[in-house]
């Protein structure tokens, strides 16, 4: 079992509201995946630069305490190892600007919230299949 563990695709949720942190993870977790949670954007810049366990795909939300989505996707996209890791990014947020800004950042996808669960499902599928092949 803990191999079986292991072997499975890490997630990094980045998002600072428990109640979505916690439906991301039991979504997630459902599926197989391993999941990080990361509250604030002073954590996660700290893991980003410390972690030695690369995610297979970084869910974040835009909008976090201390460091914005929009900084934290230029320190992954900074980090030669974690260049290629996808990035989903969530967000309260629902103009073309926001959604614009995010994929020039270095987002792969964005989703607004409140999102549908088997959409964001069927997006980090996705997006860990596109890293991996």
């Amino acid at each position: 079992m803990p191999n079986e563990q292991a072997s499975s695709p890490l997630v990094l949720v980045v998002e600072d509201d428990d109640h979505i942190a916690q439906v991301l993870r039991f979504m997630l977790e459902r599926q197989g995946y391993r999941v990080t949670h990361l509250a604030d954007g002073r954590v996660a810049s700290a893991h980003i630069a410390a972690a030695a366990d690369m995610p297979a795909l970084i869910l974040m939300d835009v909008m976090l305490p201390y460091l914005d989505g929009f900084e934290l996707v230029a320190l992954v996209r900074a980090r030669p190892d974690w260049h290629a890791v996808p990035i989903l990014m969530l967000t309260a947020k629902h103009t073309e600007r926001d959604t614009v800004r995010a994929l020039d950042a270095g987002a792969n996808d964005f989703v607004s919230k409140p999102f549908e669960p088997n959409a964001l499902l069927a997006r980090v599928r996705r997006l860990i299949q596109v890293q991996g092949t």
